[in-house]
């Protein structure tokens, strides 16, 4: 299984989320690349790059977005090559952002959303989940969830594990 993942907004593509993200994937056979959207700002571009990358990959693939990533991610999550969808506090219904419609794949997608979040509301991930069935993990965090690493790193193992059985 091919793991690709997309940064926010400000950081980039192999920041210290991503590294442990991909180790745990590595660990569980995963092949992992990670997208670099840093000489892009705008959230539309950055699906036109993951897209091109989606079609000229030949294995099944796993979406993992962070934030401005996270979006990035779900808009691209109905390619053919995509089987399932991790976000962490996704920058959803983001007003100025192009697309406000997101797709429905319910249990293929998973959102872990911190409660101390103030750069994207945590409200966005719930109305998410409300309206799709995503499975949602609010837990103790801000919105670079660097204090809940261990919390993520175990959700994000669940998730994969149950994906590869």
């Amino acid at each position: 299984m091919n793991i690709v993942f997309s940064h926010g907004k400000e950081s980039g593509p192999w920041g210290s989320k991503i590294k442990l993200l991909s180790e745990c994937a590595t660990e569980l056979g995963c092949t992992v690349q990670s997208v670099d959207y840093q000489d892009l700002l705008d959230p539309d571009k950055r699906i036109t790059r993951l897209s091109d990358i989606l079609d000229g990959l030949s294995e099944p693939s796993i979406l993992v977005g962070s934030s401005m990533g996270g979006y990035v991610s779900l808009v691209c999550a109905e390619h053919p090559s995509v089987v399932a969808v991790f976000l962490m506090a996704p920058a959803l219904y983001i007003p100025h952002y192009q697309i406000q419609s997101y797709p429905n794949l319910a249990s293929k997608v998973t959102v872990v959303h911190g409660w101390s979040d103030t750069v994207v509301s945590p409200e966005a991930s719930i109305r998410y989940a409300r309206e799709t069935g995503a499975n949602l993990h609010l837990i103790e965090g801000d919105h670079r969830l660097n204090d809940a690493l261990p919390t993520v790193i175990a959700l994000f193992r669940h998730f994969l594990s149950s994906i590869l059985d």
